[in-house]
């Protein structure tokens, strides 16, 4: 058990996966130079009850993921510009709000059997999935849903394979919850799996039923 400084957002960051975020608000300044100074990751965790920014502190879920700070540029008037990356699970078993920021007593929740040569070979056969919805998704005229394909590269770790295609996915935040709080490497193969076969079906059903296209880029955002 450790205490971790804590940033409620409305994002779910995967380990392996990179965050870049904008610091701006006193009390999260605060934080990440206590966390750069002390060399100390933060833990992003999704909002549950709350804002963002600029009201009380957020209530989030339970489940999150460490980041650890690998550039931070500074601004004049004290604002930072961070680039992080995931790194390991967690659970929450107590928060702290007697800080201007969230702090909570954590244990590390790493995936249980990760490299079994079932999930391994259950990978591999995931993997045209990707490419499949993200030619989907490129098929829509909406730049900001545009993924350049063939510049995309897969990590050879199978586990880091899966969490680069949980956020890939143009999900609601719940369902990536969901996807980052899974027991086992097989249990969230199994949910991408249904997840990518459910979203390239559903976009594909409604290109065919919708005559203009940029309704569907709107209804898709």
């Amino acid at each position: 058990m450790r205490e971790l400084c804590l940033f409620p957002l409305h994002t779910v960051l995967f380990p392996g996966m990179p965050l870049p975020l904008h610091i701006f608000e006193a009390r999260y300044r605060l934080m990440i130079q206590r966390c750069i100074s002390e060399k100390q990751p933060f833990g992003v965790v999704l909002i549950r009850q709350g804002l963002e920014a600029l009201g009380p502190l957020a209530k989030p879920y339970t489940v999150g993921c460490t980041a650890n700070i690998i550039q931070a540029e500074r601004l004049e008037d004290g604002r930072m510009n961070i680039l992080s990356i995931g790194e390991e699970r967690f659970k929450i078993h107590s928060l702290n709000y007697d800080l201007p920021y969230l702090t909570g007593m954590v244990e590390i929740f790493p995936m249980e059997e990760p490299h079994t040569l079932a999930v391994a070979r259950g990978v591999r056969a995931f993997q045209p999935w990707i490419f499949r919805y993200l030619k989907t998704l490129n098929s829509l005229s909406d730049e900001e849903l545009h993924v350049e394909i063939s510049h995309l590269e897969l990590p050879e770790d199978p586990l880091v394979k899966l969490y680069m295609a949980a956020s890939l996915l143009q999900i609601p935040l719940h369902e990536k919850q969901d996807l980052l709080e899974s027991e086992t490497t097989a249990h969230l193969l199994y949910k991408l799996t249904r997840l990518y076969r459910r979203e390239i079906s559903v976009i594909k059903h409604l290109m065919k039923s919708t005559p203009n296209q940029a309704n569907l880029s709107a209804w898709l955002n």
